[in-house]
C-alpha cells in the first residue's frame, strides 16, 4: 500500500493541541458545577452591590463604588484562580482524574498551564460581568490605565493559581476545601475590599496579595494613576514563588 493511504497520519497530537483541548475541558466542566460559579460570581457581586450601594461600611471616601467595584474585581480573581482552583483540584485528585490524566500524553507542567490558561478565560468573562454590572449601577472608571490594571490582574491570577494547585497537591481534598476558604476569609477580611485595609507598609503587599490588587486596581481604574513598584514586584514574587513551587511538588495521586 502506497505511502499518504492513512489520513490522518498515526501518531501523538502536538502539544499545543493538546493543552488547547485541556483548556476547553476545563472550561467546559466549570460551566457545569454551579457551586463554582456561585463562588466565583455570588459573593464578588453581592460584596459590589451591598458595599457599593449602601452605608453598611466606612469607606475613606465619598466615591462607593469608585472604591468597592475595583476591589470586587479583585476579589472575583482570588475567588476563581485561588479559592475555587483549589477545591476543584483537590477532588480530581482525590476521585483519580489527575491520575488518568498522568497516564494521557499531557505532562505536568502542560496540565498546570491549562488549568492556569483557563482560570484566566474565566476571569476576563467574570470581570467584564461585574464591570458592566458595576458601570449600569453607576460606576465611572478612568480607562486609561486599563493596560497596568490588566498586568497586575494577570500576575495575581497566576499566583493565586500556583498556590491553589500546590495546597490541592499536597493535601487531602478535605483540607484543601478548608485552608482555601480560610485563607478567603482571611484576604476578604484585611483585603480592603469593603472598607480601607490595615495600613501594613510595603511589606503589607507581600502579606496580602488581595490588598495589593485592589489598591493597584483602584489606583488605575479609580484614579487614573500609575501602579506602584512595591505592588508590582509583590504580586510577581506571588506569581513566581507559587507556580514555581506548584510545578515541583504537583502530584497527580
Amino acid at each position: 500500500m502506497s505511502a499518504g493511504t492513512f489520513a490522518p497520519a498515526p501518531g501523538r497530537a502536538s502539544m499545543r493541541t493538546i493543552i488547547g483541548k485541556q483548556i476547553r475541558m476545563e472550561l467546559l466542566l466549570t460551566a457545569r458545577r454551579g457551586e463554582a460559579v456561585v463562588l466565583a460570581m455570588g459573593v464578588p457581586l453581592l460584596v459590589l452591590l451591598g458595599a457599593g450601594l449602601t452605608h453598611a461600611t466606612n469607606l475613606p471616601t465619598d466615591d462607593r463604588l469608585g472604591f468597592v467595584v475595583p476591589g470586587v474585581l479583585a476579589l472575583t480573581v482570588m475567588s476563581t484562580a485561588f479559592t475555587g482552583q483549589a477545591i476543584t483540584t483537590g477532588y480530581e485528585r482525590s476521585y483519580g482524574v489527575l491520575k488518568r490524566l498522568g497516564a494521557s500524553p499531557l505532562t505536568r507542567p502542560g496540565l498546570l498551564l491549562a488549568k492556569t490558561a483557563a482560570v484566566l478565560v474565566q476571569i476576563v468573562l467574570q470581570v467584564l460581568f461585574l464591570g458592566l454590572v458595576g458601570f449600569l449601577v453607576g460606576w465611572r472608571p478612568q480607562f486609561g490605565e486599563l493596560l497596568p490594571a490588566a498586568g497586575v490582574t494577570v500576575l495575581a491570577a497566576a499566583g493565586y493559581s500556583g498556590l491553589a494547585l500546590l495546597l490541592a497537591s499536597v493535601l487531602k481534598p478535605e483540607t484543601t476545601t478548608g485552608a482555601a476558604t480560610l485563607i478567603y476569609v482571611l484576604m476578604l477580611s484585611a483585603g480592603g475590599i469593603m472598607f480601607a485595609a490595615p495600613d501594613l507598609g510595603t511589606a503589607g503587599w507581600f502579606l496580602l496579595p488581595l490588598a495589593a490588587h485592589a489598591q493597584a486596581m483602584r489606583d488605575t481604574l479609580m484614579n487614573g494613576a500609575s501602579v506602584p513598584l512595591p505592588i508590582w514586584l509583590a504580586l510577581a514574587t506571588w506569581a513566581v514563588v507559587w507556580l514555581t513551587a506548584a510545578a515541583r511538588k504537583f502530584r497527580w495521586e
